[in-house]
């Protein structure tokens, strides 16, 4: 005889088979997730073979899915960059509309708009020539921006776990809430922010000449010309200068401070990982339910 298991709602025990008969008007947060949490435990009860089968088909979609990835970031890098920073963009949408994220959507849409000017300016032919400025500078903006709202979110994660978000009488959910949203925000337009701005940079330098496809550019620069915006150079590299200084690049050419040439080795491994899970676990998760949806299992 199978035991009856009881959950305690409202001071009361009731049992697992009077579930759907709960009010969940009536309960705190912590006790509809209690009661959601029995309802889905008794839905599953007998199918542990099928979640088995279920286990096997999702540790095997992510292995081929994994190897495939590597090799169609080996073969085509540049497909693969592309189709990945067209997923990172689009693929949060779905969730945000969903989930009704209106703050992360309203963030999202301008970030998305002056983006999309900035890009479209970089892509044009003849190059204005105050675009390659115009496109540093956003991306600069950018870059600061996350890199401070990351650094604030990470902060706020340490002090929840070590407990000092209680002398602010702060909740430790709605501290570990906010900590995690600025990270997500930090991280997620990080990466966006980087790959729209090589993307940029390379149409530009194609444009320009200082870029082909065989590997010999057109065009050389002179030692007075910024590499970054391409217009004169009125600060040397060992002056101090009132708006901004002059930097010696990796490549030897001098130009504006450029923080993307030597990104932190772990830093560019997280932003990696950030990239597969927003760009492919989805699309991975989609295909596992996909072939589980085909051979019958719920």
């Amino acid at each position: 005889m199978a035991a009856v298991v009881e959950v305690e709602v409202g001071g009361g025990a009731v049992a697992e088979r009077e579930l759907d008969e709960v009010d969940m008007s009536d309960l705190s947060p912590e006790e509809q997730w209690r009661v959601e949490h029995a309802r889905m435990h008794a839905k599953h009860r007998g199918h542990e073979a099928m979640h088995a089968e279920m286990v096997l088909i999702l540790i095997a979609t992510l292995v081929v899915a994994q190897l495939l990835l590597v090799q169609w970031k080996q073969r085509h890098p540049r497909s693969y960059n592309m189709v990945t920073l067209f997923q990172m963009w689009v693929v949060p949408l779905y969730f945000t509309v969903k989930l009704h994220w209106w703050r992360f959507l309203g963030i999202w849409v301008f970030f998305s708009a002056v983006t999309a000017f900035v890009t479209f300016r970089a892509t044009r032919k003849p190059l204005v020539q105050t675009t390659p400025r115009l496109v540093y500078k956003w991306f600069l903006l950018i870059y600061k921006i996350s890199y401070a709202t990351g650094i604030v979110g990470y902060m706020a994660v340490m002090f929840t776990l070590f407990g000092l978000n209680l002398l602010f009488k702060i909740k430790p959910e709605d501290a570990m809430d906010f900590g995690i949203s600025l990270l997500f925000y930090g991280l997620y337009y990080g990466v966006l922010e980087r790959d729209f701005a090589e993307m940029c940079a390379d149409y530009m330098a194609s444009t320009i000449g200082f870029y082909s496809e065989s590997g010999m550019p057109t065009k050389h620069l002179s030692d007075s010309v910024c590499a970054v915006c391409g217009q004169q150079i009125f600060v040397d590299v060992n002056e101090e200068g009132i708006i901004e200084n002059t930097y010696r690049l990796s490549c030897n050419h001098a130009g504006a401070s450029n923080p993307w040439e030597r990104p932190h080795v772990m830093y560019g491994q997280l932003l990696d990982w950030l990239r597969y899970l927003v760009a492919w676990q989805p699309v991975i998760i989609g295909l596992v339910q996909g072939i589980s949806y085909i051979l019958g299992l719920e």
